[in-house]
């Protein structure tokens, strides 16, 4: 296995060698699994059949649902099968299409959120011209720009980072095909492409982040002048669990991707890896969806 054109196979990150642990680790993950899988199909279906919930702002969480489980189900069931299956392996074009969709999927999701505080930037800062700017047409506009541009943004970075000669072996030290972990493998000459492209990457995700953050500047200022205080309190609780979550996802991210890699996987990686690839599709629906009245009335 000197090179990709020999590579078949990749052996991913095992949680443990002791079979009873293989099976906790299974059902501890498949719980995870179908709690996630539930509160968004939830959310989807009750957004989808009640047409009071027709507006932008649901909308646009109907479409971060949906890429949550997208999000969700490109990581968890193949590890739960090679826990289940004692085994640890995944054909080399499969570890391709992991790392497309993981891309696809945390970029989109990320697109989406910044949309999503565009709206409420828009819906608090601005009212008077809310339904002018956030009609239907611009919001189906928007979210069709998030998920072409992410989708020609994810085929470009898959085709950069399989593109690379593997010197390394085949042990992926992670439970996914994770990028920085198949650049251990690469040959120190073809690696530097793709490490470039990775800080490209997170440079547009800081600038993602950097208008999200300006937005909600102006959130909070605007929404310390209103007088009533029951209209502070449903601003803020809004507005700041949206800024944590998108806070976790891009710090978690960023860690996992820029920082120095190693020889061996710590305990930190793993947990990294879970903050950033399976607590945001669980914790979304209950931060956006389950805290809002008029949603949990449609449920």
């Amino acid at each position: 296995m000197s090179n990709q054109t020999t590579m078949t196979e990749f052996l991913l990150l095992g949680f443990s060698d002791v079979p009873d642990l293989q099976i906790l680790y299974f059902v501890v993950f498949l719980g995870l699994y179908l709690i996630s899988l539930l509160e968004n199909l939830l959310i989807i279906t009750a957004i989808a059949l009640d047409h009071h919930l027709h507006t932008p702002m649901y909308f646009f969480l109907m479409n971060l649902s949906i890429l949550d489980l997208g999000s969700i189900s490109v990581t968890i069931p193949k590890s739960m099968a090679n826990s289940l299956m004692n085994t640890r392996s995944i054909s080399y074009a499969g570890c391709a299409a992991q790392v497309f969709l993981i891309f696809f999927f945390a970029s989109a999701d990320f697109a989406i959120l910044t949309i999503m505080a565009y709206d409420r930037y828009t819906a608090i800062c601005q009212p008077l011209n809310y339904e002018t700017v956030m009609n239907r047409r611009a919001c189906v506009q928007m979210a069709a720009s998030a998920w072409i541009s992410v989708l020609l943004y994810s085929a470009v970075h898959t085709g950069n980072t399989f593109a690379i000669s593997f010197c390394g072996g085949n042990i992926v030290e992670q439970f996914f095909c994770e990028v920085p972990q198949l650049l251990k493998l690469a040959c120190s000459d073809s690696e530097i492409s793709e490490a470039g492209f990775l800080i490209f990457s997170v440079c547009l995700a800081s600038s993602c982040f950097i208008f999200i953050i300006v937005s909600y500047v102006q959130i909070f200022t605007t929404v310390l002048r209103i007088p009533s205080e029951q209209g502070r309190h449903k601003a803020f609780s809004t507005c700041l669990p949206h800024l944590i979550v998108v806070s976790l996802f891009i710090c978690t991210g960023t860690f996992a991707y820029l920082k120095p890699t190693s020889s061996s996987t710590s305990g930190l990686d793993l947990v990294v890896a879970v903050l950033y690839s399976v607590l945001p599709p669980m914790m979304n629906p209950i931060i956006y969806g389950m805290r809002n009245k008029e949603l949990k009335g449609a449920l």
